[in-house]
């Protein structure tokens, strides 16, 4: 294991953190939000403010002050925890590194609103950020959930017959409630994942909805024709990694452009722990080169 992934463990256990499930909805949703003391100070942006978009969405809108590219950002927290203030400085990073102008999403989270609400607050925030007129092209990324819901609004634009985003990042996305692939099975105890908190936020986002329905589980999508390219990102010690393979190997087959990138030693969501783990950096780096693509 990797020196900062075994030394942020150990901080961690020292420090009594559990999991998810064990602690509640509210308990998880402020736990996570200690994932702020775990990032670098803030990188410099021109302009920042929150948009309104009604109906209790919002987004936040990071300008670096140069024209280019727009990516709609959709935060992980597995539909149940996570806002656009924990995602906060990452967007910040994002968009000095790339240029392009970063939205982040502050959709409706499960219970309270579950699926297909999360799909639905981040298909109406792509549709603002098309007649806002934001950038020349159009990136979706998502991490862990919002991996998931990147591809729901990628398949969403597509029925609806409007023009597909220029480009997916799935970052070590969870696209289906959790099955014995080799990954799951080998670390269903983490870290920072176990498969008992990935049952426990599917259960929380799909209610009385079909654990296949291809919105809610992209995994499952009969067909995936007319995908826009896309870029899987997987990480060696997550126990999402082998269904971020096999999507990526689905979109393959649907002859969609795909890349998958595997991080070696990492754990599932690193990127926004940048403080402690360098992995982050790298990626950072890696989305930046992506978007600008």
């Amino acid at each position: 294991m990797r020196p900062d992934v075994q030394y942020l463990l150990e901080t961690f256990a020292a420090a009594g953190v559990t999991t998810y499930d064990r602690v509640g909805i509210a308990a998880a949703r402020e736990q996570v939000r200690g994932a702020v003391r775990l990032q670098k100070p803030p990188a410099p942006v021109a302009d920042v403010h929150d948009v309104d978009l009604g109906d209790g969405v919002r987004v936040r809108v990071y300008r670096p002050g140069t024209a280019g590219p727009v990516v709609v950002y959709l935060h992980g927290g597995g539909f149940v925890i996570g806002d656009v203030e924990v995602a906060d400085r990452p967007c910040r990073a994002l968009a000095a590194a790339s240029g392009a102008t970063v939205v982040s999403v502050d959709y409706r989270l499960a219970p309270e609103s579950p699926f297909p609400g999360p799909v639905l607050d981040c298909l109406a925030a792509v549709r603002w950020v098309r007649s806002a007129r934001l950038g020349d092209r159009l990136v979706l990324v998502g991490d862990s959930a919002g991996g998931a819901l990147v591809a729901a609004v990628s398949r969403s634009l597509r029925d609806a017959g409007e023009p597909a985003p220029d480009a997916q990042v799935l970052l070590y996305p969870t696209l289906a409630p959790p099955t014995d692939t080799p990954s799951m099975l080998a670390r269903a105890d983490g870290p920072f994942m176990t498969r008992r908190e990935l049952e426990w936020f599917w259960g929380l986002y799909l209610g009385d909805s079909s654990p296949t329905d291809p919105l809610a589980a992209p995994l499952h999508a009969p067909e995936l024709v007319g995908s826009p390219p896309t870029v899987v990102v997987v990480a060696e010690l997550d126990p999402l990694r082998d269904e971020g393979r096999a999507y990526a190997g689905r979109l393959r087959e649907a002859g969609v452009p795909v890349e998958l990138v595997e991080y070696p030693g990492a754990v599932h969501g690193f990127w926004w722990l940048d403080k402690r783990l360098a992995q982050a950096d790298e990626l950072t780096a890696d989305l930046a080169r992506w978007v600008r693509r």
